[in-house]
């Protein structure tokens, strides 16, 4: 079974997140199988963009959502359900990249590639369009993990600077910084080969 696609209403997501959550939290595992269900791809998506390495990401995955399960108690509400569950998801993706060997970022084509605009609607699905005819994605690859994540959870997640500071732990000039020196960077390779407009196709200044 596949998850919907989120909602219109980001508020009325997160308060049925946030009551998934508290049921999770009493042990009810039907709560934590539709929460596990909602993020699955989102989760897969967002690890795939961030590592570069596919064989990581089921094992990141299922080991945030442990976290998820077995800290439900420990979420107070001052943050989105979806801030609280990406930062978990981001501390376990940049802990298994600090063990791996330097090795060439690597993301073939997968059914993941293909499948995005399924389950993404609106300008999300529409970026991720423009990514894919314009070439972009080896590009994408290049920058930094820590700048692939606001990248990531800016144009892809919707999250304003605010949550990803809240998600990656650093100050919202950080991620600012990061967003900045990740388009100049995006921008470089993409006047190389000629195509200097697509970098604000894909990633407009917001």
């Amino acid at each position: 079974m596949q998850p919907n696609p989120p909602t219109a209403d980001p508020v009325s997501l997160d308060e049925e997140e946030a009551a998934l959550l508290r049921q999770a939290a009493c042990r009810d595992m039907h709560a934590f199988e539709l929460l596990y269900r909602a993020y699955y791809r989102r989760l897969t998506r967002f690890l795939e963009q961030v590592t570069r390495k596919p064989h990581l990401n089921d094992e990141i995955l299922n080991d945030t959502m442990l976290v998820v399960w077995d800290k439900a108690h420990a979420f107070n509400g001052s943050s989105r359900v979806s801030t609280w569950i990406f930062a978990i998801a981001y501390n376990k993706a940049m802990k298994a990249l600090r063990r791996e060997p330097r090795m060439q970022d690597v993301l073939p084509e997968t059914e993941a590639d293909t499948d995005a605009t399924t389950w993404i609607v609106g300008p999300e699905a529409e970026l991720i369009d423009r990514e894919s005819r314009l070439g972009v994605r080896h590009l994408l690859s290049l920058l930094s993990a820590e700048q692939r994540a606001v990248i990531e959870l800016t144009y892809y997640h919707g999250h304003s600077y605010k949550d990803i500071a809240a998600v990656v732990g650093c100050p919202v000039a950080t991620v600012k910084t990061r967003m900045f020196h990740a388009r100049r960077k995006l921008r470089e390779m993409l006047v190389a080969q000629g195509q200097e407009s697509a970098c604000d196709a894909v990633l407009p200044i917001r």
